[in-house]
């Protein structure tokens, strides 16, 4: 059923709750400071109750990575994971959570134990789903970051992102979008390599592999603060954090409203989205069926 265009629809995309940083950051203790999420706590609430109150409701809210702060084995993470889920269990149950893994839920250098554990606690860290004749792609950024200590778990993406991308054309799907934590560039696709985007051979073999599948999109966070570009047709949106803000953005989500020809999207502060919803010019172009 989903693999058929219904009419425009959108989703909620939100980056790095990262309960624990807000604090850390504060301190200048990245490592060890994060034993109090307090603020964290109130920001994730108040971005369900936003999300809650949207009408019409968002077809699902994708949560891109750093779900928490505490690294793999450090002393606080299983709390803050706990924590998060018990605001998340407050979202409306007809609106599905997805949740991809990013760097402080896996570790800078995964493993296959880090990964296991991930998948256990939020579910798999590579996925597909449809929706309205749309289709959308989950992938561990990590892999691309860092695969040396399993490499085996990255040649089997690999090749399972292969397989998605043929299944794809076969069903002639209205849009390819992907979600990821770790953006694959900031502002440009040629731009220097840094912690907050890929590797540039990296990137250039993954840029070219989605231009040719006819990707439109990839939405990732890590930031922390809004930026993108665009790559050939491919536009690169990466979105500020709901947590720790490091730049000039305020805490946010951003809306994502996929029509028959483009996806367009706006970014919204919690206070705005939680006070008047979405603007009324989305709206209409929601409510417009082909």
């Amino acid at each position: 059923d989903e693999y058929q265009w219904k009419g425009p629809f959108y989703f909620i995309q939100g980056a790095d709750p990262q309960f624990g940083l807000m604090k850390a950051w504060t301190v200048g203790d990245t490592e060890n400071g994060d034993d109090e999420w307090g603020e964290e706590i109130k920001l994730a609430e108040q971005a369900v109750k936003a999300v809650n109150k949207l009408n019409p409701k968002p077809k699902f809210f994708v949560l891109c990575g750093d779900l928490i702060h505490g690294m793999p084995g450090t002393q606080w993470r299983k709390n803050q994971e706990q924590d998060l889920k018990n605001v998340l269990k407050n979202t409306d149950q007809d609106i599905p959570l997805v949740f991809v893994s990013g760097n402080h839920d896996l570790g800078n250098t995964p493993t296959r134990e880090t990964i296991d554990s991930y998948c256990k606690n939020w579910g798999d860290d590579y996925f597909s789903f449809w929706v309205g004749g749309v289709f959308f792609l989950v992938l561990n950024s990590q892999l691309y970051f860092d695969s040396s200590k399993c490499p085996e778990l990255k040649q089997a993406q690999d090749a399972w992102l292969n397989e998605q991308l043929a299944v794809a054309e076969k069903h002639k799907c209205k849009h390819i979008i992907v979600f990821q934590h770790i953006p694959l560039f900031l502002r440009e696709p040629d731009e220097e390599h840094d912690y907050f985007n890929f590797d540039k051979s990296v990137r250039q073999e993954i840029m070219a592999k989605f231009h040719k599948a006819g990707v439109k999109a990839v939405f990732s966070g890590h930031y922390h603060r809004n930026a993108g570009g665009s790559y050939k047709g491919l536009e690169m949106v990466v979105s500020s954090a709901i947590g720790c803000q490091l730049g000039e953005d305020t805490h946010g989500l951003r809306v994502v409203l996929v029509t028959d020809e483009k996806i367009i999207h706006r970014y919204y502060s919690l206070n705005e989205l939680s006070s008047q919803g979405i603007e009324k010019e989305l709206l209409d172009m929601l409510a417009k069926k082909n």
